[in-house]
């Protein structure tokens, strides 16, 4: 099986009901870094078996270059789960990258999709392992048992934090999803955090869920930047008019990138033989050690992986 996952953008994860063959259309054209087709919480149980037709008939003959394919399955627990892994892998295995799963409450919940996914495509002939996962923490359960969860199977790509069923799992007196109200005080802050380390500590992504006041754009970057502030790598989307926010939240400015860059190829000229061997050196104005060049390359690395070009060099100075 293939333990080396690629690196994908994901500042922008576009929810899109699975059962809408409109949406799914319309989602093709929009500058969404990753599109996920529902067949859970978006999609009423009678509707579920026809939005899995939909959603092959998509996949296979869509355009979504660019973009990172991914299906939400009902929760392992639902009489709709083994089916929709079936179904979608058995129609459209190979336009999928992965399955997102939703209300994982225990390592079983993953050591189930592994298995079935690495059973589906041997029986398909696809590559065994290829199609990631992505792992939805909703519930205090989950987050109790999140570093198994992480390191289940190397299929899992992302964590992902379900904010609006861990608010009714909490009994927290709110009514909308991603938007705890509380005035100075963010309940999240723990939970974010956690779901954070656990995936830096085993190189997962970490992905922010939903704000629901969709025309709410302010709301919406704030819940962002909070997220971001964390290190999370993106977002969902639930509407078109949050995605502008997401890419520009979740990646580095062009100065930013730039300085990063520069501060990487700085410490390599002045830690080489040619630069002095020196551990400790002026830039500009600015001091930079290893512990600089560790940050520079969390965010050139960002960069890179958006196809971000440069638009500085670093000069040695003569």
């Amino acid at each position: 099986m293939t333990n080396v996952r690629p690196l994908r953008p994901r500042r922008s994860c576009m929810a899109v009901p699975g059962s809408s063959e409109k949406m799914i259309k319309k989602a093709q054209g929009l500058p969404a870094d990753q599109i996920f087709l529902d067949l859970e919480d978006s999609v009423a149980p009678l509707a579920k078996p026809a939005a899995r037709a939909t959603i092959i008939e998509a996949l296979n003959h869509g355009d979504w270059t660019g973009k990172t394919r991914v299906v939400r399955v009902n929760d392992a627990d639902t009489r709709w789960a083994h089916e929709d892994v079936l179904e979608v892998v058995r129609g459209a295995g190979a336009n999928v990258d992965c399955l997102m799963l939703p209300k994982v409450e225990k390592v079983a919940h993953i050591h189930w999709l592994d298995v079935l996914l690495t059973q589906v495509e041997r029986e398909q002939g696809l590559p065994e392992g290829r199609i990631g996962i992505e792992a939805q923490i909703e519930g205090p359960a989950g987050l109790s048992e999140i570093e198994a969860i992480a390191t289940a199977t190397p299929r899992t790509e992302t964590l992902i934090f379900g904010p609006g069923d861990f608010m009714a799992a909490m009994k927290m007196p709110v009514l909308t999803i991603g938007a705890p109200g509380a005035s100075g005080f963010d309940p999240f802050d723990t939970v974010l955090m956690t779901i954070a380390m656990t995936a830096r500590k085993h190189g997962l992504q970490a992905i922010d869920g939903p704000f629901a006041l969709i025309r709410d754009v302010e709301g919406y970057r704030a819940s962002a930047e909070r997220a971001a502030a964390y290190g999370y790598d993106g977002k969902w989307v639930l509407h078109p008019g949050q995605l502008d926010t997401a890419n520009e939240v979740f990646a580095p400015t062009q100065s930013d990138y730039d300085k990063a860059e520069l501060i990487i190829e700085a410490y390599a000229h002045y830690t080489s033989e040619t630069g002095g061997g020196l551990g400790a050196v002026m830039l500009g104005d600015e001091m930079i050690d290893e512990a600089s060049r560790k940050l520079a390359l969390v965010t050139a690395e960002r960069g890179r992986v958006l196809g971000m070009h440069r638009t500085t060099r670093f000069e040695p100075e003569a």
